[in-house]
């Protein structure tokens, strides 16, 4: 395994931290084009939307681990927070869970994300391509707790209107869903929040004072621009190769 950076303390800085969306069948060679296209950072894979088994994705995450990026993987629903532990068994960094609502959800997602005595998540060993680098449960426990980044994906006007309650310590970041969120705004047309950038605004103002960051997928590195100077420090995009 080579890890580069740390990238739960990059994002927990303020470093701006671009990130590739790729698919979970990407090879070592197209992980190794896509990195050397732009200043990426991370390599985000989505499991909501598209097809993925989990022979798969611990493949790519091997593929990863030896061109040097981690990889932050979508889950297939909210309501399989629970299985984030098993999901990083396979060798995620980190782990997205979609459509946020609730803060039962979120601490949910702590519990099995993180190893006691933070949270509860179940002891199976490093991945398989991190095995040499830790063969101590205690060592790697810690190391996990201080690696591993967690994102909490909100959605709609009530998600946004209590990102704060979300951004609790272990949070790392608060992920942003454009499409579901237009849907919800368009179902609430009085809402004072009118536009993607009225929410985008006030979650920032809401995470000011929290080491909670906000992601932005903003796909096109065209818009990179716009929302750092908004002051979002975390974005996803498609790359160009």
């Amino acid at each position: 395994m080579t890890i580069k950076t740390n990238l739960k303390h990059r994002i927990r800085s303020g470093e701006i931290t671009i990130g590739a969306a790729i698919p979970s069948t990407a090879t070592k060679s197209r992980i190794e084009d896509v990195m050397s296209s732009s200043d990426y950072s991370y390599l985000s894979v989505d499991s909501q939307h598209s097809a993925y088994d989990e022979r798969t994705l611990a493949e790519l995450c091997e593929n990863a681990d030896q061109v040097g990026v981690p990889v932050v993987f979508r889950i297939k629903h909210t309501r399989h927070s629970y299985l984030v532990g098993s999901i990083l068994d396979l060798g995620p960094a980190g782990v997205e869970i979609p459509q946020t609502e609730t803060e039962e959800t979120a601490q949910e997602a702590l519990d099995y994300f993180y190893y006691p005595q933070v949270g509860k998540r179940s002891w199976g060993g490093p991945p398989i391509s991190w095995r040499a680098n830790y063969t101590d449960r205690i060592e790697y426990a810690n190391f996990w707790n201080d690696y591993g980044v967690l994102w909490l994906q909100i959605e709609s006007l009530s998600a946004i209107t209590r990102a704060k309650t979300f951004a609790r310590p272990g949070v790392d970041v608060l992920s942003w869903g454009p499409a579901d969120l237009t849907f919800n705004r368009e179902a609430n047309p009085y809402h004072p929040l009118k536009t993607d950038d009225d929410c985008i605004e006030h979650v920032l103002k809401l995470l000011g004072e929290t080491e909670t960051k906000l992601c932005i997928r903003s796909y096109k590195p065209e818009l990179r621009n716009k929302y750092l100077d908004m002051g979002a420090t975390v974005l996803i995009e498609i790359p160009s190769v």
